[in-house]
């Protein structure tokens, strides 16, 4: 008899020895109900843990050998990009994970909650890992994360002054920043900012820091209204 595979595995270009760790890589701690302090109820953060470290050592390899004359800090300036949030949601989405996800009944993956997304891509990474070793994982990055390194663009700009320069070019007050919320465990903690910019709705963003929260709340805001062109 034939053994089914998850769809995903497809996209992954890996069969799972250990299906059940693509499934916990999928579930989010919100659709296990209450009880945060038992082990049954982590859900994937230890996952989207490992997941975000084996991205970050993936990307920082290939960009070394996609732009040998380039500086440390302008290295480091791609890498937050391309670890970042909005980048992370923009490969969920691609892949079509958020059809795959376990959330909670009350829980929506709208813009306000693209965090989610964020985080299960880097679990999704952490169980290819754990499951097909770094080859695998590497594969599946190089390949999803290739649109985003284009070797003609310079280094992107810090987002938040990206954006503080968007809005004084308009005439505007400085961007406001708010904190929002501070979760997860000690291993793993998570901060979520938003940003506003008068006159315009505001945007979220989640980090492990305070300051990656405010990068992503400010990329994500910059990107809306340059999608908007305003």
């Amino acid at each position: 008899m034939s053994t089914r595979h998850h769809p995903l595995e497809e996209v992954l270009g890996h069969r799972f020895q250990d299906p059940g760790l693509l499934t916990l890589a999928l579930t989010h701690r919100g659709a296990l109900g209450s009880g945060r302090g038992k082990s049954n109820t982590i859900g994937n953060e230890r996952l989207e843990f490992l997941g975000d470290r084996v991205l970050g050592l993936v990307i920082a390899e290939v960009l070394l050998q996609k732009f040998p004359e380039e500086n440390e800090g302008a290295l480091a300036a791609r890498l937050a990009a391309l670890v970042s949030a909005v980048e992370l949601t923009r490969v969920a989405e691609a892949i079509s994970l958020s059809g795959h996800l376990k959330i909670a009944p009350t829980q929506k993956l709208d813009p306000a909650a693209t965090a989610v997304l964020a985080d299960a891509c880097e679990a999704m990474i952490g169980a290819l890992y754990l499951d097909g070793g770094l080859a695998k994982a590497a594969a599946f990055i190089t390949k999803h994360w290739a649109p985003a390194m284009d070797t003609n663009a310079g280094p992107p700009k810090d987002p938040k002054m990206a954006l503080q320069e968007w809005a004084q070019g308009r005439g505007l007050p400085l961007p406001a920043y708010k904190d929002v919320e501070a979760s997860g465990p000690a291993h793993a903690p998570s901060f979520t900012m938003s940003v506003t910019v008068e006159g315009y709705p505001q945007a979220i963003g989640k980090g492990r820091t305070k300051r990656l929260a405010t990068q992503a709340a400010a990329a994500t805001l910059l990107a809306q209204l340059i999608e908007k062109k305003t």
